[in-house]
């Protein structure tokens, strides 16, 4: 059988394999500490579960809108206006089968054969895929760690061509957690609208933020940037909502309409069930968010006071999001046993087979010096994946 070119051309996610392969050393038995999987440990808040039950026992369990019930819809576009300062009408508002969707449809609304997406790096591993998978060219553009991994004007000019048809932008970001303050992002995304090019702002992680910053939505930078801007948003992180796979975006009518022709012939519309609870996410109380973010705050000051406590590690302060990204690199070359470190990939199989402990390769996000770890998981678990992670690189040699 021969399989489609797009197909041969992509990788499975690296991120759902480590969680695949750390799954499967539990259920052998090991006591595996997992880091990897980027899912708060949480559960749904309970007033949102409750919306689920009274829909499935109101026999709520049919088809709805292809592009989203239009009272979610309404209370996205409200949500917007509310926390953003958007002015979004329903008809520039979609709703997806999760943030994932909202990104894959938009790259395959927007581009065709040989189009370019500028993607800083490090990047949220499925960025560069959705953009082959549409036929499109992604433009990796390499960020530093001296600068919180965020992209610079400098480089930004230097990456749009003739062929630049939208950039990715996504604060709190994946893997690093860096957040972007309105002074940093404004220039880069006024230069991307002054030459045309569509903003994709994935705001996925938006409520969870540290040390007092404020968020800023791309698209409320100004009004040509806003013409020129995707808004991605979800309730899979807020509301630790990531199985019920609700994500939603806005931006102009044309494109969102494009977005909902692809969804009515690919998925249709989104589980019904699950969108009542997340009509009840972003309509009722928002008292668990802030608890939730509170807990990750505490956890982001231990694990980074532990990573930065080991020799040879350097880890930037993530300003929001629940990850770190540590460089590892001064153990790149060691060995253990006939094991060789050449990279993070080898260091993180390392880590998992000798130390018990998932990661994620940073070479999956376009670092090969980092590695990341999620801390959206206990305090007790974090504190005994520490003591593995201290140990397991003290016996590289």
């Amino acid at each position: 059988m021969e399989l489609a070119r797009r197909v041969m051309s992509i990788q499975p996610s690296p991120t759902l394999a480590v969680d695949a392969k750390a799954k499967s050393l539990k259920a052998a038995g090991v006591d595996v500490i997992s880091f990897g999987v980027g899912e708060p440990d949480f559960r749904t808040p309970a007033h949102i579960c409750a919306a689920a039950k009274e829909a499935i026992d109101q026999g709520f369990h049919g088809y709805t809108a292809a592009d989203g019930m239009p009272e979610l819809k309404k209370a996205v576009a409200e949500k917007f206006k509310r926390d953003n300062g958007l002015d979004y009408s329903t008809d520039q508002v979609i709703i997806n089968v999760g943030g994932k969707h909202s990104s894959y449809l938009l790259m395959q609304a927007l581009l065709n054969d040989g189009d370019e997406v500028i993607v800083p790096a490090p990047y949220w591993v499925s960025y560069p895929p959705m953009v082959i998978l549409a036929g499109g060219v992604p433009v990796i553009v390499p960020t530093r760690e001296a600068d919180d991994f965020k992209l610079n004007i400098a480089d930004l000019t230097k990456a749009i061509t003739k062929k630049t048809k939208a950039i990715f932008i996504n604060s709190p970001s994946n893997p690093t957690g860096s957040v972007y303050s309105a002074e940093e992002l404004r220039p880069l995304a006024q230069l991307c609208a002054d030459n045309g090019i569509i903003i994709v702002s994935d705001e996925m992680y938006e409520p969870i933020l540290f040390g007092g910053r404020k968020f800023v939505s791309t698209a409320s930078l100004g009004d040509k940037i806003f013409q020129h801007t995707c808004t991605l948003n979800g309730v899979s992180k807020a509301y630790a909502m990531t199985g019920w796979r609700i994500g939603y975006m806005a931006g102009p009518a044309p494109l969102i309409k494009a977005c909902a022709k692809i969804q009515s012939q690919s998925t249709s519309n989104p589980t019904s069930i699950s969108q009542k609870a997340a009509l009840t996410a972003l309509t009722g109380p928002q008292d668990e968010v802030e608890k939730m973010r509170v807990e990750f705050e505490k956890r982001l000051a231990y694990i980074l006071g532990r990573l930065r406590a080991m020799p040879g590690v350097t880890c930037s302060e993530p300003g929001g999001a629940f990850y770190v990204f540590p460089n590892l690199s001064a153990y790149f070359g060691k060995k253990f046993g006939d094991t060789v470190i050449a990279g993070s990939l080898e260091l993180s199989d390392y880590l998992l087979e000798h130390s018990h402990i998932a990661t994620v390769p940073g070479v999956a996000f376009g670092e090969d010096s980092c590695v990341r770890f999620s801390f959206a998981t206990s305090m007790e678990l974090i504190a005994k994946g520490m003591d593995r992670l201290a140990d397991g690189l003290a016996k590289l040699k």
